[in-house]
């Protein structure tokens, strides 16, 4: 009795070790929990240490800085103010800035996105105590010259000038303003060139002192830098941002609009030789439930090169040579768009074809093709966080939209566990079917009698003001 004890001990034994030896070890996190440092000004930094290279990367993100905070009357106020941050501050001159980044060969910008200011930064480890003094110098203490502004400001106008006669640019910013109309979110980036013209510099003064505030500001830190030499070097550099006296002004983006029935928008560009379309309807806010669905419904709708768009516009039939579905997520809501191009006379066998493939999608997807999209979405993932760069703005991202650290290993577990009904239920909600916006931009004469037979067009010349 006594042996045959022993023997299933070791049997009980040896089974329990072999079940602790083939246990799968847990996956590591797409994104390491970085350590948090508060300034004394309150701005919130995180901090990962990276000693695989001698490189630091810095992201930051300034809330209510971005294009939607402008007054309508100012449309392009807050990229002209990102632009100018980066022309001199009242030691440097824009010449002195550039001449030092260039003897660092360090990178570093400023600029503006809907809804908040980014500032970003790459260098050397040894030289990055000299970049964060000249972001921050930047940012705290920027010069705003005279000479500087009329010249940035005739560059965006030039800029907006070229758009008119680049339609696969122009049927972005026509899009724009009638999916948005006068909501915020139609403000463009670019500005328009009556709002530039009526700029001044204290136009641009202004933005800044009610806009870059550290209470809404979040930056990360990622590279070969140790805590304890980083934190007295942000206290000394990104500290200076001052503590605003008054309340910050509201930030919060009015809730989205949603077309109501079919908007469909000609921009008569005589001279072109190819019509540029633009179709878009709601999609998604930022950390909505539906986000790994729509990706994967994205990957095999219009996402990637073997998609039912380009396989159908592209390689089968040799409409264009490039055809793509796409997501836009805000806090307030999302966008999602569909975009090609092609020969003028063929603009309407185009649009048969993907207005075809989106009512084919009603039907959903199959399980050999959803497998595919939770192949492609796992494989391609990795290199979007190899980066110091690209770990940064994923923690200012994540904390910008108050996400968790662990967003992407719960997006990457729901995706390995999609099934065709998740993908259908998401084209449902997400494709154009029969509210939306769509904009081409073509040669009228030739492009209207083929785009009769989607109804009643509002036309628009190029030529005309504005966009």
């Amino acid at each position: 009795m006594r042996r045959f004890s022993r023997a299933a001990l070791v049997l009980v034994l040896a089974v329990a070790l072999t079940a602790a030896a083939v246990r799968p070890l847990p996956a590591a996190p797409q994104l390491p929990a970085p350590a948090r440092i508060v300034l004394g000004n309150g701005l919130t930094v995180y901090f990962l240490r990276n000693a695989g290279v001698p490189l630091v990367s810095f992201r930051m993100f300034i809330g209510g800085a971005g294009s939607a905070a402008e007054p309508a009357s100012a449309e392009g106020a807050a990229g002209l103010t990102a632009a100018l941050l980066t022309k001199g501050t009242s030691k440097m001159n824009a010449d002195a800035v550039a001449e030092a980044l260039d003897f660092m060969g360090a990178n570093f910008g400023i600029g503006a996105a809907e809804e908040y200011a980014q500032v970003y930064g790459d260098s050397l480890a040894q030289h990055f105590p000299r970049l964060l003094e000249i972001a921050a110098a930047a940012i705290t203490d920027p010069a705003f010259a005279e000479a500087e502004f009329k010249k940035e400001r005739d560059l965006r106008v030039d800029g907006l000038k070229a758009a008119k006669d680049d339609p696969g640019t122009a049927v972005g910013y026509y899009f724009q303003k009638a999916y948005f109309g006068d909501h915020p979110m139609g403000r463009l980036a670019s500005g328009t060139e009556a709002a530039l013209g009526k700029m001044t510099v204290q136009t641009v003064r202004d933005f800044y002192k009610a806009h870059y505030r550290p209470d809404r500001a979040v930056a990360a830190v990622v590279g070969d830098i140790d805590a304890e030499a980083l934190k007295p070097l942000l206290e000394k550099t990104l500290g200076r941002m001052a503590r605003p006296a008054g309340p910050a002004p509201a930030a919060a983006i009015p809730a989205l609009p949603r077309p109501s029935g079919k908007k469909l928008v000609l921009i008569d560009k005589p001279d072109a030789t190819q019509a540029y379309f633009m179709l878009g309807a709601p999609g998604y806010a930022m950390g909505d439930k539906i986000t790994a669905a729509a990706s994967a419904m994205n990957t095999l709708f219009g996402g990637r090169f073997t998609s039912w768009l380009n396989t159908e516009l592209r390689i089968k039939r040799g409409l264009t040579y490039g055809a793509r579905s796409g997501a836009s997520s805000w806090a307030a809501g999302g966008l999602t768009t569909i975009s090609s191009y092609t020969k003028n006379d063929k603009i309407g066998e185009m649009l048969d074809i993907v207005f075809d493939l989106l009512k084919k999608a009603g039907g959903g997807f199959g399980a050999e093709e959803t497998e595919s999209a939770r192949n492609y979405i796992l494989g391609q993932f990795p290199p979007t966080l190899e980066t110091n760069a690209r770990k940064a703005a994923a923690y200012v991202r994540l904390a910008f939209y108050k996400r968790g650290f662990d967003e992407y290993d719960k997006y990457l577990d729901e995706i390995g566990r999609l099934d065709p009904a998740a993908l259908k239920a998401a084209a449902a909600r997400l494709l154009p079917r029969n509210d939306f916006v769509l904009v081409v931009v073509g040669k009228a004469a030739e492009i209207r009698p083929l785009l009769a037979k989607y109804g009643a067009w509002q036309e628009k010349r190029i030529s005309d003001p504005g966009f």
